[in-house]
C-alpha cells in the first residue's frame, strides 16, 4: 500500500533551478489516497460480522497482535508470578480488550469458595476462616441464625418443664436436708455443752455464744462476767476450751456444707446439661451433616461447648424478657460472618476495581460506637474487599490510581507475592484511630491481577523496586499504531461496523469509510501506518453521523467525515487562530517575499494536548569578530530545552567538520528565535540555523518565501523531524492569508517524504504550482534552493570554488581570523607597552 515518494521534473518557474525542481515533490506523493478496491461493500450495513467472530478480537481490536498473544500468555499460565501489565498510549483498547480476553477466559471452569469469619471461641481476638463450596456460606449463615433462634425459644422449654422442675427440686432437698441434719445434730450437742448458735447475719456461719443465766453471751465478755462475779475463772476456761473444740467442729460442719452446695450446684449443671444436651446436640448435628469439612466440624463442636457452658443466658423466653433491647447481639458469638458470596457467579470472578484504595481492594475491619462512647468491633464488622472478591479470577487495576493511593501498592505487593491475603485495621488516612486487637486468620489467595498503565509508571517501578518484575512477569504493550495493508485497510472497516451498531449509528458508504481509514494514516502520522487509537476514531464517527443525520442523509459518506474533522479541529483552535491573527497584524514579524541576510523561517508545532498546530518563525544570525563561538540566547536566557541545546552544538560539529580542516574556527555568533518568549525544546530547527549562520557569514540572502525544517548531523545530513504535516499547512496557512505568490513553499528532510499526509488544500495548491515542497537530504542542497547559488563542493586540497556559498563562507572565516589576529596582536602590543611604562629600568635590546 505504500507509494514510493516522487519529485517533480517539470511544471515549475523559469526561475527554478535545476536542483530546484530536482528536489521538488510531486503532488502524488503528498497525500496518500485509500484504494477502494479493498472496500467492497456499498455501506457498512452489507459487511456481516459471523457468529464465530463475535469474540474475534479483530473485529474491534486490531493490529495488537504482540499485545493479545501476551495477554493470553498471563491469562492462560498459572504459575506464581505471572501478572500482567498493561502499556500503551490511551484510546488504544487496553481496556476493551482486557474485558473481552477475560469474558473468554471467565467461561472456563473454575474452583470457586465462599469465604466466612467466625468466632474463635478460644480466642476471640483471632476470628477463623471457613472456605465453603459456592451457596453454602449463605445456607450456612442461616442455618446458624435459625439454630440461635431455635435455642433461645426451645431451652426455656426444657427448663419449665414438670420433669425438669420435679427433678432440680429433688437435688435441691437432697442436699438441703443433708446440711440441715447436719446443722440439727450440731445443735443439739451445742445445747447440751451449754451453748447456742446464734444467726448474726443472713447467709453467714452462725457464731457459738454460751449460755450464762440462761442468757447467750459473747465469749469476749467472759472476762467481765468473772469480775462480776456471775461465773468463776474455772468455769471460763471450762466454757473458753469448750468454744474452741465445738468452734473447730462447726467450722467442719459448714466446710460439709459448702461441699453440699457444691455439689448441689454441679448436679443442677449436670441436669441442664442432660436437659439442654439433646436440644443442641440434635440441631448441631443436622448442620454437620451438611458440611463435611473438618473446620466447620470442629467450630459446631466449638459452638456446642459454649452453649452448654453459658446455658443462663438461653433460661428466658425471648417474650418474656422485659429489659431494654441490648445494644449489642447477645449471641453474637454464634453468628456467621460471609464476606465473600459466589452463589451466583459463574466462572472466574472478574472484577475491575475503579477506585482502589486501600479500604476497597483489601477490605477493613468497620467499628462502631456504643452508647458509652467507646468504639468497639467483633469479627462480624470484618468486610471483604475486591482482592478477595476476585479469588480464582481475575483483578483488573489503573497502575497510576495504585500508585498514588497511600499504602496500596505495598499491601498489593505483598498480597501477590505471598498469595495470601490479611484483612487489617489498618487504614492508611486513620491511621492514628484504626488500632484493633482483631487479627483475622489469613486467606490463601488464587488471583491474577492485571494493571493497565503507561509506560512512564512501568519504568518506574521496573527501576525502582526490586520485587516488581518477580510478581509481573508479562508485560502486554499495546501500540498506537499498526502497518497499512489491504487487510488492514478491511479490517478498518469491520471496525466501522461495529463501532456503528455499537453506538446505534447512521451505516457509513464506501467513501465515508475510505475516508476515515485516511484519518487514521493522519494521526498514525506515517505513511504505510494507521492508528490504532480507536477512541479517536470513534469519535469522529460519532460526530459524523450526527452531521449527516441533520442534515437528513441515511447513510454518512465523505463530506461527512470531513466536516467532523474540521468541526472537532475548530473547536480547539483559539490559541492557533489568535497566533495566526497576530501574523496577520504584523505584530509577529514573518516575511513570505522577498530575501533577507541572516534570516529564514523555521516552522515549530504547538501540542495542546488534544489539537496539535504549526506556525512559522523567525530565526536569526549574526556574526563578527570574535572567539566566542555560536551563542544560543535562548540558552542563554533559560529558553532552551536539553534538545534544542544539543542541536546548536551538533551545529558546532557541523561547522567545525566543513571549514576548520586547515585554520581555527574563531567567530562570535549568535542565533535566535525571534519574538518568542516562551521555552523552547527540539533539534528540527537546528539546519535552519545553520542556513541562517551560513547566510550572514557569506553575505548572500535567504529567500523568505521558503520555510525550513529538519535537524542536521555534523556531516550536514539532514535528519528526519516530526509533525512535518503540521509544518507544512501552517505555513500554507500563513501564506495563504498573506496571499500566495506560486514561489512559496516548505523545504523539508527527504526522510520526511514517507509521513507526508496533507490536507487536501495543501495538494490542492501544489497541484496548481501556487505552493511547493522540497526535500532535501543535505545542507548543500538546502542552502542552493534558498539562495540560488551554487553551495559549491571543494577540490583535491580542499578549497571551495570563490563565487559559491561556501566559497564565500570560507573566505569570510579566513578574513574573521585574520581580523581576530590582528586584534589580538594590537592587543598584545599595547599590553608590552604598558608593561614596559611601569618598569622604566629595563631597557631594549
Amino acid at each position: 500500500m505504500k507509494k514510493k515518494p516522487t519529485v517533480r521534473k517539470s511544471q515549475t518557474t523559469k526561475t527554478k533551478s535545476g536542483l530546484d525542481r530536482q528536489l521538488l515533490v510531486s503532488p502524488a506523493s503528498l497525500r496518500w489516497d485509500c484504494p477502494m478496491k479493498c472496500l467492497k461493500f456499498k455501506t457498512t450495513d452489507d459487511i456481516r460480522v459471523r457468529d464465530k467472530d463475535a469474540d474475534d478480537l479483530s473485529c474491534n481490536i486490531v493490529g495488537q497482535r504482540r499485545a493479545v498473544e501476551a495477554l493470553s500468555l498471563g491469562i492462560e499460565i498459572g504459575t506464581t508470578g505471572y501478572n500482567i501489565f498493561v502499556t500503551g498510549p490511551v484510546g488504544t483498547g487496553r481496556t476493551t480488550t482486557v474485558k473481552q480476553l477475560l469474558e473468554q477466559a471467565r467461561t472456563r471452569k473454575r474452583v470457586l469458595d465462599d469465604k466466612c469469619y467466625v468466632n474463635n471461641f478460644k480466642d476471640p481476638d483471632q476470628p477463623r476462616l471457613i472456605r465453603l463450596p459456592p451457596g453454602h456460606g449463605r445456607r450456612f449463615l442461616k442455618q446458624m441464625s435459625d439454630f440461635v433462634e431455635y435455642i433461645i425459644t426451645n431451652i426455656p422449654l426444657q427448663f419449665e418443664s414438670d420433669s425438669y422442675q420435679h427433678s432440680r427440686s429433688e437435688i435441691v432437698d437432697l442436699f438441703k436436708e443433708r446440711g440441715s441434719a447436719k446443722v440439727r445434730d450440731f445443735e443439739k450437742k451445742v445445747a447440751a455443752e451449754g451453748f447456742a448458735l446464734v444467726q448474726t447475719a443472713p447467709f453467714v456461719k452462725p457464731e457459738l455464744a454460751p449460755i450464762i443465766e440462761k442468757q447467750p453471751a459473747k465469749i469476749e465478755s467472759l472476762a467481765v462476767l468473772v469480775e462480776e462475779g456471775k461465773i468463776s475463772p474455772e468455769r471460763a476456761e471450762e466454757v473458753k476450751l469448750k468454744y474452741r473444740e465445738l468452734s473447730d467442729e462447726l467450722t467442719a460442719i459448714f466446710k460439709e456444707i459448702r461441699d453440699y452446695e457444691r455439689r448441689a450446684r454441679e448436679a443442677l449443671q449436670e441436669l441442664d446439661h442432660r436437659i439442654a444436651k439433646p436440644v443442641v446436640e440434635e440441631r448441631l448435628g443436622d448442620i454437620s451433616k451438611d458440611y463435611p469439612q473438618p473446620k466447620v466440624r470442629e467450630y459446631l463442636e466449638e459452638v456446642f461447648n459454649s452453649v452448654l457452658s453459658r446455658l443462663d443466658a438461653f433460661r428466658q423466653k425471648p417474650q418474656d424478657r422485659t429489659e431494654a433491647k441490648p445494644e449489642a447481639d447477645p449471641y453474637l458469638e454464634y453468628r456467621v460472618n460471609v464476606l465473600v458470596d459466589n452463589t451466583t457467579t459463574e466462572g472466574a470472578p472478574v472484577v475491575f476495581e475503579t477506585n482502589p484504595n486501600y479500604k476497597n481492594l483489601f477490605g477493613a475491619i468497620e467499628r462502631v460506637m456504643d452508647r458509652s462512647g467507646q468504639w468497639r468491633t467483633d469479627f462480624t464488622k470484618i468486610k471483604a474487599g475486591s482482592v478477595l472478591r476476585a479469588d480464582g479470577g481475575f483483578l483488573v487495576l489503573n497502575a497510576l490510581d495504585v500508585v498514588l493511593e497511600p499504602g496500596v501498592w505495598p499491601a498489593l505487593k505483598r498480597t501477590l507475592r505471598n498469595r495470601s491475603h490479611e484483612i487489617s485495621a489498618v487504614d492508611p488516612y486513620l491511621s492514628l484511630f484504626a488500632a484493633s486487637a482483631l487479627k483475622p486468620e489469613k486467606v490463601a489467595i488464587d488471583l491474577k491481577v492485571i494493571m493497565i498503565g503507561d509506560p512512564y509508571v512501568y519504568q518506574i517501578l521496573a527501576a525502582y523496586d526490586e520485587d516488581f518484575r518477580k510478581i509481573f512477569k508479562v508485560r502486554a504493550d499495546f501500540d498506537w499504531v499498526m502497518a497499512c495493508s489491504d487487510d488492514s485497510i478491511r479490517q478498518y472497516g469491520r471496525v466501522v461496523k461495529v463501532l456503528c451498531d455499537k453506538e446505534k449509528l447512521l451505516p457509513f458508504d464506501r467513501r465515508g469509510v475510505r475516508r476515515i481509514v485516511e484519518h487514521g494514516m493522519r494521526i498514525a502520522g506515517r505513511r504505510g501506518k494507521l492508528s490504532t487509537r480507536f477512541n479517536i476514531i470513534g469519535d469522529v464517527l460519532k460526530e459524523a453521523s450526527y452531521w449527516a443525520h441533520k442534515q437528513g442523509w441515511k447513510t454518512v459518506s465523505e463530506e461527512h467525515v470531513e466536516q467532523a474533522i474540521a468541526k472537532r479541529r475548530d473547536r480547539v483552535r483559539l490559541l492557533e487562530e489568535k497566533l495566526q491573527e497576530n501574523i496577520d497584524q504584523g505584530t509577529i514579524y514573518i516575511d513570505v517575499k522577498g530575501r533577507k541576510t541572516g534570516q529564514v523561517n523555521g516552522l515549530a508545532v504547538y501540542d495542546l494536548g488534544e489539537h496539535s498546530f504549526g506556525k512559522p518563525s523567525r530565526i536569526t544570525a549574526k556574526t563578527g569578530v570574535g572567539s566566542a563561538g555560536i551563542i544560543n540566547i535562548e540558552r542563554e536566557a533559560q529558553l532552551s530545552g536539553p534538545t534544542h541545546d544539543k542541536g546548536i552544538y551538533i551545529l558546532s560539529g557541523y561547522l567545525r567538520h566543513k571549514f576548520a580542516q586547515d585554520q581555527p574556527l574563531v567567530m562570535s555568533a549568535s542565533i535566535t528565535f525571534e519574538q518568542s518568549y516562551g521555552g523552547i525544546d527540539g533539534d528540527s530547527a537546528s539546519s535552519t540555523e545553520v542556513y541562517a549562520l551560513l547566510s550572514d557569514l557569506s553575505g548572500i540572502p535567504l529567500r523568505q518565501d521558503i520555510a525550513v525544517t529538519g535537524s542536521v548531523n555534523q556531516n550536514g545530513e539532514v535528519q528526519p523531524i516530526g509533525g512535518v504535516n503540521h509544518k507544512i499547512e501552517g505555513f500554507f496557512a500563513t501564506c495563504k492569508a498573506k496571499g500566495l505568490t506560486g514561489s512559496q513553499g516548505v523545504m523539508i528532510p527527504y526522510t520526511n517524504l514517507g509521513d507526508l499526509m496533507l490536507d487536501s488544500d495543501v495538494v490542492e495548491a501544489v497541484k496548481k504550482d501556487r505552493f511547493h515542497i522540497w526535500a532535501v537530504k543535505t545542507i548543500d542542497q538546502g542552502i542552493e534552493i534558498l539562495t540560488g547559488v551554487p553551495a559549491g563542493a571543494p577540490n583535491r586540497k580542499g578549497e571551495y570554488p570563490t563565487d559559491s556559498v561556501n566559497g564565500r563562507v570560507k573566505a569570510r572565516l579566513v578574513e574573521l581570523v585574520d581580523l581576530y589576529k590582528n586584534f589580538a596582536g594590537d592587543r598584545d602590543i599595547d599590553a608590552k607597552k604598558k608593561d614596559q611604562k611601569r618598569k622604566p629600568g629595563l631597557k631594549k635590546k
